[in-house]
């Protein structure tokens, strides 16, 4: 199992993935920070029809306010990452030399998610040091107070923050991991991904009233916002898991029967 973590970890510190992915989330995490504070008290909205004020972020939950509004971006990236480093074995023919060295596919597969899973905490990590690091800097000239953000209250919901995105982010990940193993394509398995989430779902969601709560991507959202008025965190905890438990069972035994091509 070492050896495989070894060998995939490897692939994921090379700089055209690792530095390229982490100066995007890095770029976008001030961008949306920044959208906030610029566009205080302009009758902006969040999707629960929130409205954005001074008052509202110089309160404890301020301090991880953009940390939040990035945890939808932070799943699709997961999502892709784990989608193309799963299937892009079957594309590259890769994965019949990882079994010449190791024949364990169990092994391969839970190595494979370690690492991934590492990778998304590491994403997370350092998109909660930007955003809160941006939200500091920001806050004076948008006339927030930031007195109450180093409080224990402040300090608390960031760490509920942080496990709540952390969640949503690894399971947007497996969500990937399961369509790469499914369809063994890189580009099919990424863009089937973003199509179901970002507009199969929201039509759905939409067109047919209290489907959102059945709907996988959404419930994973759910979870890094930390639940909804519509949707209570324990029930998206619950979809969620259910989801992605049997999604990930018939994928992993189809890895474990399929042949695999020269």
């Amino acid at each position: 199992m070492l050896r495989v973590i070894y060998a995939e970890a490897r692939k994921l510190r090379r700089p055209t993935l690792a530095l390229s992915t982490t100066a995007i989330v890095a770029g976008l995490s001030v961008l949306f920070t920044s959208l906030v504070y610029l566009r205080i008290n302009s009758g902006h909205n969040t999707r629960r029809g929130e409205f954005i004020s001074a008052a509202t972020l110089s309160q404890a939950s301020g301090i991880a306010y953009g940390f939040k509004l990035v945890s939808a971006f932070l799943g699709l990236v997961a999502l892709c990452i784990f989608a193309s480093q799963t299937a892009q074995e079957y594309t590259y023919g890769t994965l019949r030399n990882l079994l010449v060295r190791q024949p364990a596919r169990m092994k391969i597969l839970g190595g494979k998610f370690i690492v991934m899973a590492s990778f998304a905490i590491f994403m997370v990590a350092t998109t909660a040091v930007i955003t809160v690091a941006a939200s500091y800097l920001l806050a004076p000239g948008a006339k927030v107070t930031t007195s109450l953000w180093g409080t224990s209250a402040g300090l608390s919901l960031l760490g509920h923050t942080f496990v709540n995105v952390l969640l949503s982010t690894i399971g947007f990940g497996l969500f990937g991991m399961i369509l790469g193993l499914l369809l063994r394509s890189p580009i099919s398995a990424i863009s089937i991904g973003v199509i179901w989430n970002l507009v199969l779902e929201n039509i759905l969601s939409a067109a047919l009233s209290g489907s959102a709560k059945w709907l996988p991507g959404q419930n994973i959202s759910n979870i890094g916002e930390g639940g909804s008025v519509d949707i209570s965190y324990m029930h998206s905890i619950g979809m969620s898991a259910a989801y992605l438990l049997v999604g990930f069972g018939i994928v992993a035994t189809l890895f474990k029967k399929r042949d695999v091509a020269n």
